[in-house]
């Protein structure tokens, strides 16, 4: 039987840590770190997001300053407010929550957050500097995206060194499949990044000592499929015809083969929020110190 990777208690453990070194640092910068969100519209799911993580971040001593704007809110409105923010020294770190309404273009508004308070780490300088990087040590002046950095603290935490170990990134979007893929490769693992596409993905992925899920498929990863030992990450978060949620692995089928495994909820979920409390925290780090 696997064991069971708390994202939840992993989580919990990082925001209270990083709450203390908040506390000791802020009297000598004489500020805080500040977040602003940004979330244009009612999509629910957002909605319930940004409450989330404005949580989180007031429990570890980060300042929320929260924009809800309607959806009918035009181009150049948001990047006014972009703008602002990007100008406004008590902001460290900028989210735009996605996804936006279909006549603002998603990729615009990234274009112009400033690289140094792009804590989702999305934008095109971000990532210049992000896959860049040939070693680990070279990612400091770059946001690592939230979820592949989650990840990569759960597996540490499970005690799972990717060097010399056979990886399959399972899902090739820019917000987890690609970053993950180079953050993996980086830390030395021999990596495999599978789509919708791959023929017989089912033998690829039974190769892998590590198996990263994010497909956004609904139990898509069988017990089958996985190698017997391997560690299993399950990002992803489907909503069912029922109303529940499920990742994109089987997970009561996979837990009696892999020796590690994350659930779903409870899993991948909490250690985003927690990457990006600790992405503003480095960009609040780099501005003040």
């Amino acid at each position: 039987m696997a064991e069971i990777i708390d994202g939840k208690a992993l989580a919990a453990k990082f925001k209270w840590e990083l709450a203390g070194q908040i506390q000791e640092l802020s009297g000598r910068f004489n500020s805080r770190p500040g977040l602003a969100t940004v979330l244009v519209g009612g999509n629910p799911g957002s909605i319930v997001y940004i409450r989330n993580k404005i949580t989180a971040c007031r429990e570890a001593g980060i300042e929320a300053f929260d924009h809800h704007l309607p959806a009918t809110t035009a181009e150049a409105e948001l990047f006014s407010l972009i703008d602002s923010l990007g100008k406004n020294p008590k902001v460290h770190g900028i989210l735009v929550q996605l996804p936006l309404p279909d006549h603002l273009s998603a990729s615009k508004i990234l274009d112009i957050l400033p690289q140094a308070k792009d804590i989702d780490g999305f934008t095109k300088a971000n990532w210049g500097k992000l896959f860049h990087a040939k070693t680990p040590a070279e990612l400091t002046d770059c946001f690592i995206p939230c979820t592949p950095l989650g990840v990569l603290k759960m597996l540490e935490s499970a005690g799972i060194n990717p060097e010399g170990k056979l990886a399959c990134v399972v899902g090739r979007s820019n917000i987890v499949g690609k970053p993950m893929a180079h953050l993996l490769m980086l830390h030395n693992a021999t990596v495999t990044l599978c789509h919708s596409k791959t023929p017989n993905i089912a033998d690829v992925i039974r190769q892998a000592d590590i198996v990263i899920a994010a497909i956004g498929k609904p139990r898509f990863v069988k017990e089958s499929m996985v190698k017997e030992g391997a560690c299993v990450i399950d990002v992803g978060v489907n909503r069912l015809a029922d109303g529940k949620l499920a990742g994109d692995c089987d997970f009561e089928g996979v837990k009696n083969k892999a020796a590690c495994i994350s659930p779903v909820p409870g899993g991948v979920g909490p250690m985003n929020i927690a990457m990006l409390l600790a992405n503003t925290f480095k960009a609040w780090q780099k501005m003040e110190a």
